[in-house]
């Protein structure tokens, strides 16, 4: 008979059964995968599979949430059952094959009722009575972006000020020294009233009331080319309302550049209030960075040619386009490819997988993938605003460039007039263009004149140039 338990102490699954010892044991999901110890043989055999793994060179994490599939080699797993378990970094239940990994939220509060009962305690509160601040990026599926960048900065200058990281579950890796809440917890509701800023790069989503003295920076994540908001096509009255509503809450705004800050103003009616043009904070990385660490927890040699392959995502699906075989195209180019979906890719995506080949998803930092690419490969994500500080060349695989511009979002401007490299529409055209190893004379001009226009404040000193304005508004006590 096969059964299994939880070692809470060790936070390891153990299977366990009789017979010979099989050869092999994992717990796979769409973001993680961990491999058993297996030990004994003969009457007996144990699997012991750990529910944390290092990412990224870091430190030992619980598992991202989701569904994983539970093998042991020539085992039949029918029966094997453990109910729902709490433990201090996450919440698991097995059936049989299947097991289930999720947030460590107590199941009380994860009901409607649970769940109002918070934010009603929250709604009361009279709050913003720390000294401290509330990150979050990208709905606290990472903990990257500017915020992380800011964080960094707040960090050195003003020690004594509480960082709090909103998070999905405790797979985030947050900044030293940060305190990780789960979203929907009630640590996460309490830290998201008593925070005196909030520094997010996203909407604010669920219910939120601004206590008295309460500041939103909104550091948004892109300068934009897709419409956004109030400019996306058709009319929507509940969009409209939506956006209103959402971009009264922010009392900042933060934008990459002139443009941007116009864009942005008009996109989500952002009238009234300052909008801080000062680069972008996590770009600072891309002007003082150093690759080599980097690219050693990567597991990528120094002289490796490196493309990321980075889309945006689509209106259209919930996973990341396919336009690229990551695989063929490392052996196409005798290259490294990383492989790094949108934000709203994470949970409906599954790691990519091959030789050569480094899924980079759910790596905390975008900028410093940037950093250490020798060729960015994208399409019409914000990315190209950033990777522009580089000076290196990009391509803009847009096989589906009509229809996107056409029926999902339309652009600010025409991408194949003035885009700073060359736009193909096939991975046949890309790797051909990839042969050039410098950005394309026939681009140059249109880099320069791009640089200009939109990286003229990335100059490595951002994060710094907000942290000041924050600083001297008093908002927080040193």
């Amino acid at each position: 008979m096969t059964t299994a338990r939880i070692d809470e102490q060790n936070q390891t699954l153990i299977v366990s059964g009789a017979g010979a010892r099989p050869a092999s044991a994992a717990l796979v999901g769409p973001r993680a995968r961990v491999a058993g110890r297996l030990t004994g043989g003969g009457k007996t055999w144990k699997a012991t599979l750990p529910l944390q793994a290092s990412r990224w060179g870091g430190a030992a994490l619980p598992l991202p949430a989701g569904a994983y599939r539970l093998t042991v080699d020539g085992v039949d797993l029918d029966g094997v059952e453990i109910e729902p378990t709490l433990l201090p970094g996450l919440r698991i239940e097995v059936r049989g094959a299947d097991a289930v990994i999720a947030a460590p939220v107590a199941p009380i509060y994860e009901t409607p009722e649970g769940q109002r009962t918070l934010e009603q305690r929250y709604a009361s509160q009279i709050g913003a009575g720390e000294n401290a601040v509330f990150f979050e990026s990208f709905y606290g599926q990472t903990a990257g972006c500017n915020p992380r960048a800011i964080d960094r900065v707040l960090a050195e200058r003003a020690p004594a000020v509480i960082r709090y990281w909103s998070v999905t579950d405790l797979s985030v890796e947050v900044p030293e020294g940060a305190i990780p809440v789960v979203e929907g917890g009630p640590e996460w509701w309490r830290a998201r009233a008593e925070s005196r800023i909030l520094v997010v790069n996203d909407w604010l989503r669920r219910r939120f009331v601004r206590k008295p003295g309460q500041i939103v920076l909104q550091t948004w994540h892109g300068t934009p080319l897709k419409r956004l908001a109030l400019h996306r096509r058709g009319f929507d009255p509940r969009r409209m309302a939506a956006v209103f509503k959402e971009s009264r809450r922010w009392d900042v705004l933060l934008a990459q550049n002139p443009y941007a800050a116009r864009i942005l103003k008009k996109a989500y009616a952002f009238f009234g209030k300052p909008i801080w043009v000062e680069g972008y904070p996590r770009n600072d990385v891309l002007v003082n960075g150093d690759p080599a660490p980097v690219r050693e927890a990567l597991g990528i040699g120094a002289d490796e040619r490196v493309i990321l392959y980075a889309p945006t995502w689509r209106d259209d699906r919930s996973e990341m386009v396919d336009f690229v075989d990551p695989q063929l195209l490392a052996e196409q180019t005798d290259s490294v490819v990383l492989v790094r979906g949108h934000s709203r890719t994470i949970r409906p995506g599954r790691d990519h997988a091959g030789a050569r080949v480094i899924d980079v998803t759910g790596y905390p930092e975008t900028a410093r993938l940037l950093l250490i690419a020798d060729v960015l490969v994208t399409d019409y994500s914000s990315v190209m605003f950033d990777f522009s500080v580089t000076g290196r060349p990009m391509f803009f695989l847009v096989p589906d460039l009509q229809h996107y511009r056409g029926e999902l979002r339309g652009f600010y401007f025409d991408l194949a007039e003035r885009a700073p490299g060359p736009l193909v529409h096939s991975q046949d055209e890309l790797v051909q263009a990839l042969d050039e190893p410098e950005v394309p004379e026939a681009y140059r001009e249109r880099y320069t004149a791009w640089r200009a226009q939109f990286n003229r404040r990335d100059d490595g000193q951002a994060a710094d140039r907000v942290v000041s304005r924050i600083l001297d508004q008093g908002w927080l006590t040193v």
